[in-house]
């Protein structure tokens, strides 16, 4: 086995071994299974007090729009303001957002402003970690399983998540079930105080939030290389949902049966998790490197197979190949880190954030409403084909953001080609810095 493949393979493990991390890791599951219980509870709350699906939808959705509002507004505060304040400052205020929905008589208006301040609030919550990470773990191999992580845990929580609210629906009401998700959001803040370091803020404040949130993103968007890996993180998603979007019409159309639809959601999931696993335990930086642009457009391809309107079995291969492009992620965190300065960093990540969960509600928005013209898989089809020659564009733009190997606005450009992740031997040394 080649030098980098055992110091990859050993990485994961190594990670795990820094007690901040493991903080941070705990937190995320806490958090997550916070919100994938809010979710599923206030769906059924929603319901339930107004016999409304648009309603009932609508809460779903909200779990998507605000992030754009929160990311562009609020990126500052992550790198404005200590990081751990940040941490538990949100998920204390997410905790009493939970908690107030609990009370007995809130009106349904309340109970989705709510939801939509928790999603407001999770852009930033995630710029902030993102960019505490590398303060953690350091900037290279390390921060970069560190990434792959947290993401396994998301794609993993969404797999069992949503079966166990419906568990804990089957056991307790909605309004207690909520109780579970403040409670976690308690133990998450708990975890963020007591088990990270107190480091300071990466920028001056000077001037408001929104100012500051407003010409960061100006000056990481005005710079070609960063606006380049921005949009790669952004354009696969857009399209790549396609298929989640319309799992349940397509279901239908095929006669599969409601337990099919569980299998659907999944699949991708689960193919994004057995993919970076493999990725971030078997390659090297360099090969790493390697696959992203291939893997970021060689995931959307399966989605082309929807045209011949596959069976159930022939679903689930697709929805797991097309989940394993998602391995492309773990490369372009390396570029991303090194093509972005420490004190743009936080606003850089929140951005990141806010836009990948704002497109993937746009993509699902756009899916549904092209099924109101066309069958489900001939949608489907579609978005593979229009996401295939999307992103292969943007791909070429990538590799030329990076082949001048200058010094734009926002940092240092890292080259595709030579990436900076494992230049100083992290993969080797993933000591706690």
């Amino acid at each position: 086995m080649p030098q980098n493949t055992r110091a990859a393979s050993r990485g994961y493990r190594a990670v795990l071994r820094v007690p901040e991390f493991r903080a941070v890791l705990a937190a995320h599951l806490l958090s997550l299974l916070g919100i994938v219980v809010a979710e599923v509870a206030l769906t059924v709350l929603v319901y339930q007090l107004t016999r409304s699906p648009l309603l009932s939808a609508l809460t779903f959705a909200l779990g998507f729009l605000p992030h754009l509002l929160g990311g562009t507004l609020g990126a500052s505060v992550a790198d404005r303001f200590p990081a751990r304040r940040v941490l538990v400052g949100c998920d204390l205020l997410c905790a009493a957002c939970a908690a107030v929905m609990v009370l007995p008589g809130s009106p349904v208006a309340l109970l989705l402003a709510l939801r939509c301040v928790m999603a407001a609030v999770a852009p930033v919550f995630h710029g902030t970690r993102t960019a505490a990470l590398a303060d953690i773990l350091g900037g290279g191999g390390a921060y970069v399983l560190g990434r792959s992580l947290l993401r396994i845990v998301s794609q993993s929580t969404l797999i069992a998540g949503f079966g166990v609210g419906g568990a804990v629906l089957a056991a307790v009401s909605p309004r207690r079930a909520l109780c579970l998700t403040a409670g976690a959001f308690l133990v998450s803040a708990l975890l963020l105080r007591l088990g990270t370091r107190a480091r300071p803020a990466r920028a001056a404040a000077a001037g408001a939030a929104r100012a500051g949130s407003l010409a960061g993103a100006r000056l990481l968007l005005g710079d070609r290389r960063v606006r380049a890996l921005m949009l790669m993180f952004w354009v696969p998603p857009l399209f790549v949902v396609a298929p989640e979007a319309l799992a349940a019409p397509y279901a239908d159309a095929r006669g599969f049966g409601p337990e099919a639809l569980g299998l659907l959601l999944g699949g991708m999931a689960a193919g994004h998790v057995g993919a970076e696993l493999w990725a971030g335990s078997r390659l090297g930086p360099r090969a790493r490197s390697r696959i992203v642009l291939p893997c970021a457009v060689a995931g959307l391809v399966p989605l082309v197979g929807y045209a011949a309107r596959p069976g159930l079995a022939a679903c689930l291969v697709l929805l797991v190949l097309a989940g394993a492009g998602g391995a492309y992620l773990v490369g372009l965190d390396a570029w991303f880190v090194a093509a972005v300065p420490e004190e743009l960093r936080g606003r850089a990540m929140t951005l990141v954030a806010s836009g990948t969960m704002t497109v993937q509600g746009v993509g699902m928005a756009l899916a549904g409403l092209a099924a109101e013209f066309a069958d489900a898989h001939l949608v489907v089809a579609g978005a593979g084909v229009l996401g295939i020659v999307c992103t292969a564009l943007l791909a070429r733009e990538v590799r030329r953001s990076g082949a001048g190997g200058g010094r734009g606005a926002a940092g240092a450009a890292a080259s595709p080609a030579a990436p900076t992740e494992g230049r100083d031997g992290a993969d080797h040394d993933m000591t706690n810095r």
